[in-house]
């Protein structure tokens, strides 16, 4: 059995079998990380699907200190705060009346990680607004059935469980198709990362 470290390593090298392992090996840790911040579980499993997209998307940023787990609880604990403060900046828009009715207020189809504009200067926001474009790009690339879940889940930032309501089928075939949606976004956005860092 390979170590945590080795998967890391493997994934760095694009290796799928290493990310689904290191996604079993460490699923529940990180939900129960990142339900302990945000005390509700249909977000936390969506948080969780971000760490993991995280997690494929940027392996090359671990360090090699510490452990992996230790690592992968730190993006889960950030990640679930970046979701607490957006839930927060929702909740007083719709306070202030700041909702835009006519939906130009346009939702990104991106995970939370790359949603938080925070601290971004004007160059750095111009390079977010465009990996987001193309992360739109990608999603539409997916099957219907994925595309659609994507939606729900990251534009409509339904849990879970109100995604499974709304298509009627089981919670279990939602999580599926976010699962496999993830690894194939993460996958072709490894593809077009190198030309995306050369531009």
């Amino acid at each position: 059995m390979r170590s945590d470290q080795q998967l890391l390593r493997a994934i760095q090298n694009g290796d799928v079998a290493a990310f689904d392992t290191l996604v079993a090996r460490f699923e529940a840790s990180v939900r129960r990380r990142v339900v302990r911040v945000v005390r509700d579980h249909g977000v936390a499993e969506d948080v969780a699907q971000d760490v993991f997209l995280t997690v494929w998307m940027r392996a090359d940023q671990w360090s090699g200190r510490g452990t992996v787990q230790a690592w992968l609880l730190q993006i889960a604990t950030n990640l679930a705060l970046n979701a607490l403060r957006a839930r927060r900046r929702r909740r007083q828009r719709v306070l202030d009346g700041g909702h835009d009715p006519d939906g130009e207020d346009q939702g990104i189809a991106a995970p939370g990680w790359m949603i938080d504009e925070s601290a971004l200067g004007p160059d750095e926001a111009a390079e977010l607004a465009e990996q987001c474009e193309l992360l739109r790009h990608l999603v539409g690339d997916l099957s219907d059935p994925m595309r659609e879940v994507c939606r729900l889940i990251y534009e409509e930032q339904m849990t879970v469980r109100q995604a499974a309501e709304a298509l009627g089928i089981p919670e279990g075939t939602v999580k599926s198709r976010l699962h496999y949606a993830v690894r194939r976004l993460a996958r072709a956005w490894q593809d077009i990362e190198p030309d995306w860092e050369d531009g």
